[in-house]
């Protein structure tokens, strides 16, 4: 079969052509915007990317088109494929209908930490020799790929609350019918479809009706949005976890207990007896939490968890999760995927607990539909206190004043208008000590490895 994918370049619908292409299927498709590190991943599998969503781009001979959820009606690939009655369908039910079927599948939700945690479970899961297979909206760097068929039982996928396709409102991982299902953390987001925490809620809830009795529900026991859905119904057994010394201790299956403030060490708790410990590359509480939901997860189908605890020494987690892409001058570059201001704040917690006194210079672009609509930006400024200086990208397109939360920074802070003058201001900013973090939901217009180049072409 000959697929055509309409929003190839996301995460997911990447993800998506790399298990259609591995299943043996023709795959082509086309984006809006194609940059690293998924457009490197389609190249190196073969697969025919097309600038733009113009109809033409659709081969002739393709037998089914996959729109990912960016497309609307009223967009031109859009309108063709429904004026000439092609078949399509959405990426949430293709996975479901060719790769889940006969599998057990894991799945992994939550406002935070999917893509990581996602990773970190998979990578348990081959420790333990299981050959899982996975969805992954980020590429792993410990497997190189972002998606795989695998050999074993079972397979691990990213579920995402988002909305499904122009046509299938629903959040895409009901599609998924999980054995187990992390619960990882509950916010408000996705301002553009969600119009408030209890719509959410809801969605989440249509999850927990999915997965069966012989399953298990890992919930963050510390999350009361969540408790809150749990309150709605829930036929699954649930196991909770947390941070150790919390009043609520003694409700959680599963506690982590800080050796190091910064994350990169913590011991596991089950039913209030250590297990082992971990001392791993990752920086930050809320990284603590998602490798104790994996844990959980992979413990819930059979993997002993004292034997893998080692492997996670050299776990590497994924591309554009604090990912340090170089160093030059004394001066360290990261390029992080952060777009809730939850996520930056716990994220440079992390880092500043790593770093101490060393000074953080962020580099921000507001770019998800909720920052874009100024649903987070009450919460930005506070979420950038551990920075010491932050550059925000003010593209002219962006509908409110970014001029009040420059104002309630912290740190230093200004706005500039685009990617060019964003490079110039960090390069008269920075000196050697510094640590400078791109956080971004998108290609930044390279922005990240082009200040790296900045920097090492004056050294």
């Amino acid at each position: 079969m000959k697929l055509h994918i309409l929003g190839i370049a996301g995460t997911f619908m990447g993800g998506v052509a790399a298990l259609a292409r591995e299943l043996g299927h023709g795959v082509e498709g086309s984006d809006q915007a194609i940059y690293p590190p998924m457009s490197t991943q389609l190249e190196t599998l073969g697969i025919a990317l097309a600038q733009g969503y113009l109809p033409q781009n659709i081969a002739v001979d393709c037998d089914e088109v996959i729109v990912g959820n960016a497309l609307s009606r009223g967009n031109p690939a859009v309108e063709a494929v429904l004026d000439a009655g092609r078949k399509y369908t959405s990426g949430a039910q293709w996975l479901s209908e060719h790769v889940l079927p006969g599998r057990d599948t894991l799945a992994v939700a939550g406002t935070h930490g999917k893509t990581t945690t996602t990773t970190i479970l998979a990578y348990l899961l081959q420790a333990a020799g299981r050959e899982p297979g996975f969805l992954i909206g980020g590429v792993a760097e410990d497997f190189g790929v972002s998606a795989r068929i695998g050999k074993g039982r079972e397979f691990i996928v990213e579920a995402d609350e988002y909305d499904t396709a122009f046509f299938d409102k629903r959040s895409k991982f009901v599609h998924y019918r999980p054995l187990v299902a992390i619960l990882n953390n509950l916010e408000y987001d996705h301002a553009d479809i969600f119009p408030d925490v209890a719509a959410i809620q809801r969605q989440f809830h249509h999850l927990v009706r999915t997965v069966p009795r012989r399953g298990r529900l890992i919930v963050n026991g510390q999350d009361p949005y969540l408790a809150e859905v749990l309150a709605m119904g829930c036929w699954t057994p649930v196991e909770r976890f947390g941070l150790h010394g919390s009043a609520s201790d003694s409700a959680l299956e599963w506690s982590a207990r800080l050796i190091d403030e910064d994350g990169s060490a913590f011991a596991v708790l089950h039913n209030g007896n250590e297990i082992g410990q971990v001392h791993w590359p990752l920086l930050g509480r809320h990284n603590v939490l998602n490798g104790l939901a994996a844990l959980a997860a992979a413990h819930a189908v059979g993997v002993d968890i004292a034997s893998v605890l080692p492997a996670l020494a050299q776990f590497r987690s994924v591309k554009r999760r604090m990912e340090v892409i170089g160093q030059t001058g004394g001066i360290t570059v990261y390029d992080d995927f952060a777009h809730h201001p939850t996520a930056i704040h716990t994220t440079l917690q992390g880092l500043r607990a790593k770093v101490g006194n060393a000074r953080i210079v962020v580099a921000m672009e507001p770019r998800s539909n909720s920052m874009r609509l100024g649903a987070h930006a009450d919460a930005l400024a506070p979420s950038l206190d551990s920075a010491d200086a932050v550059v925000f990208l003010q593209r002219p397109e962006l509908p409110w004043d970014a001029g009040k939360v420059i104002a309630a920074i912290r740190g230093h802070a200004r706005a500039v208008p685009d990617a060019d003058a964003l490079i110039a201001a960090l390069a008269a900013l920075v000196r050697s000590g510094d640590h400078v973090v791109f956080m971004s939901n998108g290609g930044f217009d390279g922005a990240p490895r082009r200040f790296l180049a900045e920097l090492q072409a004056r050294a």
